[in-house]
């Protein structure tokens, strides 16, 4: 057991052992606003007894709430077979395969990852994950950066503002111009974003859906981005790939987003998976790694990591990324839960969240002082308009045992009466009859 000492003497010695005069003097190199504000811990406690506090603790969750939330993170159902699969213990205790031999198990299932993702995207490449959707957006913007050799990125303002802040935080201290382009009646304005595209810029960045849940066709503008030898990068939500157009069909050169819908539960949020995929020709400056399918000496298929650009694999100074491990795990739990959908049980699994989202709107727009926005079609997320305060009515809601949806003015200025409302295939018919008439009792 480690000793703990108890007594001023006993700190004492310690400080004077590492050269310190006092406990301010062993801190002294961080800022006074960030020291703790207090070393006065509890006394000690038994395993059982730290378990009740910490069992008591949880107990205060406001857990069993029917849940309607989205903006980016959404509540599906996940098969068990998902958990019985990805738990076994050749795939939980498995590390980075840097020896094919010893790793055809787990080679072969992020192959089968990559080639789950290109589908899905309609795109020629993809990576073995990176760490969630905002950093897989990051790098995204930072591999058009130096293929193009240009400073410029335009921004729908459409984009999950975390995933903004992320942009705008990782590049911090790097010469980057960002440009937000407005959306207009919840889809993308073109005039304005046509006007701020030059031969400056970059890469061109949207969502689809976007936050707001509006679904668009970027064909348009794609096709107008490479006009200027600018890069399209689309940030998506797989589940909806299952009816909508894919970035592949729209032209875009990158696609990336959050994978938790595809298998991995909401776990108050981590850990998640970012997913990238690409056309060809920018397959080198993809962070991460590729796994590809090969044959040995005697002609019999094998896999091994085909590209590896992080820095550690002696690449330094030429690493087109810092990113260290892929989300393998989460991968695998993504590509089971396809895998076990397949290819019409994914679209199926589409068209329910849109039908069940339509449903849903036609219940709310009969709540008196209620107006779902209309101007743009939408997957299975959609923003109404309350008579009242969003904040207000989501604690309110809470209280009858819903997690109401997402209220849009903590994000924007001057809505804050408007909430974002998700609905998945796992809302059935009474809970969406309940959470309507929930509403309109509140209201």
């Amino acid at each position: 057991m480690s000793y703990i000492p108890h007594t001023q003497e006993d700190i004492s010695q310690m400080l004077a052992a590492i050269g310190a005069k006092s406990i301010d003097d062993l801190f002294k190199d961080i800022p006074v606003a960030l020291r703790p504000k207090s070393f006065n811990l509890p006394a000690e406690k038994s395993e059982f007894e730290v378990t009740q506090i910490l069992r008591k603790a949880a107990a205060k969750n406001a857990t069993g709430l029917v849940n309607f939330v989205g903006a980016g993170f959404y509540d599906h159902i996940i098969p068990a077979a998902v958990d019985a699969l990805t738990s076994r213990s050749e795939f939980y205790t498995a590390y980075t395969p840097y020896q094919p031999e010893c790793s055809q198990g787990w080679l072969q299932a992020i192959y089968e990852y990559q080639s789950i993702i290109c589908r899905l995207t309609g795109l020629d490449v993809s990576n073995a994950s990176l760490y969630d959707g905002g950093t897989a957006l990051f790098e995204a913007m930072m591999m058009a950066l130096r293929h193009t050799g240009r400073n410029k990125i335009i921004l729908d303002s459409g984009i999950n503002l975390i995933y903004r802040m992320m942009l705008y935080t990782y590049t911090s201290n790097l010469s980057i111009e960002f440009v937000e382009i407005p959306v207009e009646h919840g889809q993308s304005c073109r005039e304005e974003l046509f006007k701020c595209l030059d031969d400056k810029t970059a890469a061109v960045i949207f969502q689809n859906p976007n936050f707001f849940g509006a679904v668009d066709d970027h064909s348009d503008i794609v096709e107008k981005v490479h006009k200027f030898g600018a890069l399209a990068i689309a940030s998506v939500y797989p589940v909806s790939l299952g009816m909508l157009k894919t970035p592949g069909e729209m032209g875009f050169d990158i696609a990336t987003g959050e994978g938790q819908s595809l298998g991995i539960p909401l776990s108050f949020g981590g850990p998640y998976l970012g997913f990238m995929a690409v056309k060809n020709q920018f397959v080198r400056q993809m962070p991460g790694r590729i796994v590809g399918a090969t044959v040995d000496s005697d002609g019999k298929r094998g896999f091994v990591l085909t590209l590896q650009t992080r820095e550690q694999h002696i690449r330094r100074e030429k690493a087109t990324s810092n990113i260290c491990s892929n989300e393998a795990l989460c991968a695998l739990r993504a590509a089971v839960f396809v895998s076990l959908l397949g290819k019409e049980g994914f679209q199926e699994l589409a068209q329910r969240n849109y039908q069940k989202a339509e449903f849903t709107k036609e219940a709310l727009s009969r709540i008196s002082g209620v107006e779902v926005k209309r101007s743009s079609p939408t997957f299975n997320e959609f923003t109404i308009l309350l008579p009242r305060n969003a904040d207000e009515v989501v604690r309110r809601m809470i209280e009858e045992g819903f997690a109401c949806g997402f209220p849009l003015g903590r994000f924007y200025k001057g809505m804050d009466n408007y909430l974002l409302v998700a609905v998945t295939e796992k809302r059935t018919r009474e809970e969406i009859g309940s959470f309507v008439d929930s509403l309109g009792a509140v209201l």
